[in-house]
């Protein structure tokens, strides 16, 4: 295990300091793994944040909803949907009542695709480092977490 203090050659003023450096070199080495998951299948992390959602809401969903269950929260909700749009991976349908409302959904291919990446084998994937820590440990540092986020 390395720690943050070898990786970026560096000291800190004190604990709190090193914890939200580490936080952001964690959350940056985190996201380059799971776009290295993605590419495969021509997905980028934010596309598959919508596909999540829309496998979860089951049905049709107002892109703003959408918009607002996003992880990464992102102006360019509207582009990410016309990419798996362009796939196949989701329907979109206007309003009819207001045309300014788009609702999407998960299509066939995009809850395949899903499935897909669902049955990978963990210790190929981003969750190969977490046999570094236990349940215990897992659930102490998602706590400190959710604390810091207020």
């Amino acid at each position: 295990m390395q720690r943050i203090d070898d990786v970026i050659k560096s000291k800190f003023q004190n604990d709190k300091h090193r914890f939200i450096t580490n936080l952001i070199y964690t959350s940056n080495w985190l996201n380059n793994i799971t776009a290295q998951m993605f590419k495969p299948y021509g997905l980028s992390t934010q596309q598959f944040n919508i596909l999540r959602i829309l496998r979860g809401a089951g049905d049709w969903k107002n892109m703003h909803d959408v918009k607002s269950l996003m992880i990464e929260k992102t102006p360019n909700t509207t582009r990410l949907a016309d990419k798996l749009l362009d796939k196949e991976l989701i329907e979109r349908k206007r309003s009819d009542s207001d045309r300014r409302v788009v609702f999407v959904k998960i299509s066939q291919k995009g809850l395949d695709l899903l499935k897909e990446i669902d049955e990978l084998d963990q210790k190929d994937t981003i969750f190969r480092f977490l046999e570094n820590i236990s349940e215990e440990e897992a659930a102490q540092a998602s706590d400190v977490l959710d604390r810091l986020r207020g």
